[in-house]
């Protein structure tokens, strides 16, 4: 959990908080996530999405999403500085850029560049309340 402003360099590495890494573990994938930002999840998690999607059928709309979810995904590990290294595509597809966002999200983490993650919150900002009530209610029934 949280929100931790970091810089991504000029080569396409990220340094991740400490406590974020020692969560993570040594083995961990990142690819494209929903919504124009990166997902990051720890091996075992990936490896329950993965079983999860074989039994999808196979149907058009599963494979496209298989394809674009999967085709960018790069098993990663932490370098002496604490860093991972975001391919270019990868880079590409979120907009990265120098001033990036990395937060905690339940199962994973995920990757935003600032403006992008600053526009979603503008834009959802005044719906939070009313998802929460929406999602919380229908758990509670």
């Amino acid at each position: 959990m949280g929100e931790y402003h970091q810089k991504i360099d000029e080569k396409g590495r990220l340094t991740i908080p400490a406590k974020i890494r020692y969560e993570l573990g040594d083995n961990f994938i990142v690819t494209r996530g929903l919504d124009g930002c990166l997902f990051v999840y720890k091996k075992e998690t990936w490896e329950k999405i993965i079983n999860h999607y074989q039994e999808l059928p196979n149907v058009k709309e599963a494979r496209n999403f298989m394809r674009f979810f999967l085709s960018g995904a790069t098993t990663q590990n932490f370098d002496k500085q604490g860093r991972i290294n975001i391919s270019s595509p990868l880079i590409k597809y979120a907009d990265l850029s120098k001033d990036t966002i990395v937060i905690g999200v339940g199962d994973r983490l995920e990757i935003w560049s600032n403006d992008r993650w600053n526009k979603f919150i503008e834009e959802n900002e005044d719906n939070f309340s009313e998802m929460a009530d929406n999602l919380f209610s229908q758990n509670l029934n």
